[in-house]
């Protein structure tokens, strides 16, 4: 039979983040989203109004 210990876990200073990096990475990642949103939205390339088409009249996002 074994036994098994648990040991704690203690953060350590290289995966803490700080609410700034956070709140930079989150602004990052919103502005990205927004850039595509666009690109996608009210793109003239036929191929990439195509592709996601379905998907943007599924969100209710016009494309016409």
């Amino acid at each position: 039979m074994s036994i098994i210990s648990s040991t704690g876990h203690s953060q350590s200073a290289s995966s803490t983040t700080t609410l700034t990096q956070r709140l930079t990475a989150a602004f990052c990642a919103s502005i990205l989203g927004a850039c595509l949103v666009y690109f996608a939205g009210f793109s003239h390339i036929e191929a990439v109004h195509n592709a996601a088409h379905d998907t943007r009249h599924s969100a209710a996002f016009p494309c016409h």
